[in-house]
């Protein structure tokens, strides 16, 4: 499936987003470590991780304005919510909201990274019937 802007350019997929953070080595720690990302490639100012289809990339600024609370938010889907929100919360993630039925069979559990950003994990429960 193409997307096309009102002028017609053709843009055919979502390949890359970017966020700011203020520690690069310490967040890519978080997505690395925690997360479990894999690191395509880093440099001083940039870190690029497979996010699966779509590359997430980690930029160095000198700071960040205060998050605003539903501006932005990464949600990274998975197979079984809860096999992955103990995976995470061992690895040293602390969720804001435990996983909560979001729409039909799917469940939804929120964190931030260092920086604080909001992430999310999208997902049904293992064996859980598919509608």
């Amino acid at each position: 499936m193409r997307m096309n802007d009102a002028a017609g350019a053709p843009l055919v997929r979502l390949g890359t987003v970017m966020i700011g953070v203020t520690d690069l080595t310490r967040a890519l720690a978080f997505y690395r470590d925690a997360l479990g990302l894999p690191v395509q490639f880093a440099s001083g100012e940039f870190a690029f991780l497979d996010g699966g289809g779509v590359t997430l990339v980690l930029r160095h600024v000198a700071e960040l304005p205060s998050p605003a609370e539903g501006r932005t938010e990464l949600v990274f889907h998975v197979a079984d919510i809860d096999e992955a929100t103990t995976t995470l919360r061992a690895r040293g993630v602390a969720f804001r909201r435990e996983p909560r039925i979001v729409t039909g069979d799917q469940l939804a559990a929120d964190f931030r990274d260092p920086d604080g950003h909001v992430l999310s994990i999208f997902g049904p429960r293992a064996g859980a019937p598919r509608g």
